[in-house]
């Protein structure tokens, strides 16, 4: 096993609780996609029941993967999260492509994502010309970001208030299906049958549900400030799998008793549709504003979370050590935070100029985070053969079937993605790639290890 200094797994200074870093995982998960994801799940399910049944396979997996989680976060505890388990589990050039790709492709253009459909929305009140939504997304990073670097103290207590307000506007929502269950789209005509391959419909289906539970294996990276973190991680993960999961698929059973399978497919503007039949057309403006908080929520979590691959990161290589400023006085890694929001503004500025800024950025993001998830998975076992004596407080309950169950989701996602994806994806891989002559030119100081 190659050496990984203790510099790695160095904690930062604990000043998460339980309560703190499961609202910070459950705002980065609930989030906008699913007021637009949905209609998605529809078009590749042949019945009400196979809907839902997707819905539930997506708490599913994001419980096994929870559960893998806790094992390696407890066992692990340290503020770089999954490049600290590759980089143990692989050796230090897997964790360099990974902090790469993190850098470059998987975090920041999550954050981009959501920064996109935040301006969507955020245009919409208030309009600020052709390039309006790239405006604001570039605003919401410019001050979320800045607002991080300022204290963790402050962003935690800001992200209890977004999160707080994404479960009243699922709980709104709610309301409005029963409000409007009267309405005749409750009866609408049965659905039309799906032509394809029935594995291939459902493998896309679980997409499209999986990026709407996208964001559960952020709790990783808080382990490092997490208080007590062999106890409280496992905690964090299981409590947020829990509200998650349940928010989801009530969620998804009240929107299919007003609007029916069909419904759902012909509806693409699903909560606007919902406010519109529950409170009428000027419920518009509220639901903007309700998805605007949502969004911010899910970015301010994911900037929280993102920027400590790049603390963990700079402490690992010599020629990057400018990235492991720690600001002991805020909580906060500052040069961390910074890199990061200067990466995200640049994706933000290529999707400005394409046709369809947020599908450009799933495109770009998505095969490359699963297989980088994939080789975290395997992760599990690899580390129980590389280091047996390692205590581990929480172990995955029936192994090895959980690791291998996410094992064998990740691959059939990586080519699901992919498919989906298209040129967006040999981008994303491509930018991956580049960063193999990095390996050379960073030599970290572990790689003779």
């Amino acid at each position: 096993m190659s050496s990984v200094p203790d510099a790695v797994i160095e904690r930062a200074p604990p000043g998460l609780s339980v309560m703190d870093a499961t609202m910070v995982l459950v705002g980065v998960v609930i989030g906008i996609g699913i007021f637009g994801f949905p209609p998605l799940v529809a078009q590749h399910a042949a019945t009400e029941a196979m809907y839902i049944a997707l819905w539930c396979a997506g708490g599913l997996v994001m419980l096994v993967g929870a559960l893998c989680y806790a094992e390696l976060g407890s066992a692990y505890p340290g503020a770089g999260g999954e490049y600290l388990y590759l980089t143990r589990a692989w050796g230090p050039r897997v964790g360099l492509m990974f902090a790469w790709a993190r850098c470059s492709v998987i975090q920041t253009g999550a954050i981009a994502v959501v920064a996109f459909i935040y301006g969507d929305y955020a245009q919409r009140l208030m309009p600020l010309g052709d390039q309006g939504p790239a405006v604001h997304a570039a605003i919401s990073i410019v001050v979320l970001t800045g607002l991080n670097m300022v204290g963790t103290r402050y962003s935690k207590r800001l992200q209890w208030v977004f999160t707080i307000l994404t479960l009243i506007a699922l709980a709104a929502v709610l309301i409005a299906c029963l409000s409007a269950s009267g309405n005749p789209l409750q009866h609408a005509a049965e659905p039309a049958p799906l032509s394809g391959n029935a594995a291939g419909l459902m493998g896309m289906g679980m997409v499209f549900v999986l990026l709407t539970y996208g964001g559960w294996n952020e709790a990783a990276y808080l382990s490092g400030e997490l208080r007590n973190p062999a106890r409280n991680m496992s905690r964090v993960l299981l409590i947020g799998t829990a509200v998650v999961t349940g928010a989801y698929v009530l969620t998804n059973i009240a929107l299919l008793e007003i609007f029916g399978l069909q419904g759902l497919r012909d509806t693409p503007a699903l909560g606007a549709e919902v406010m519109r039949l529950a409170a009428g057309p000027y419920a518009a403006a509220l639901l903007s504003l309700t998805i605007c908080a949502t969004a911010l929520s899910t970015i301010n979590g994911t900037i929280i979370t993102g920027a400590r691959v790049y603390y963990a990161l700079g402490r690992d290589v010599p020629r990057l050590r400018a990235l492991s400023g720690w600001s002991a006085r805020n909580e906060t890694p500052v040069s961390a935070l910074l890199a990061q929001g200067v990466i995200t503004l640049a994706l933000v500025a290529l999707g400005a100029f394409s046709q369809n800024s947020v599908q450009t950025m799933v495109a770009y993001t998505a095969p490359v985070f699963w297989l980088f998830m994939l080789l975290v998975a395997a992760s599990v076992w690899r580390l129980r053969r590389l280091d047996p004596e390692r205590p581990r407080p929480f172990r995955v309950p029936l192994y090895p079937l959980p690791p291998l169950l996410l094992v064998l989701t990740c691959a059939g996602l990586v080519v699901s993605s992919a498919l989906y994806a298209g040129a967006g994806a040999l981008i994303g891989l491509a930018v991956l790639g580049a960063g193999i002559p990095l390996l050379r030119l960073l030599k970290p100081a572990q790689a003779a290890g």
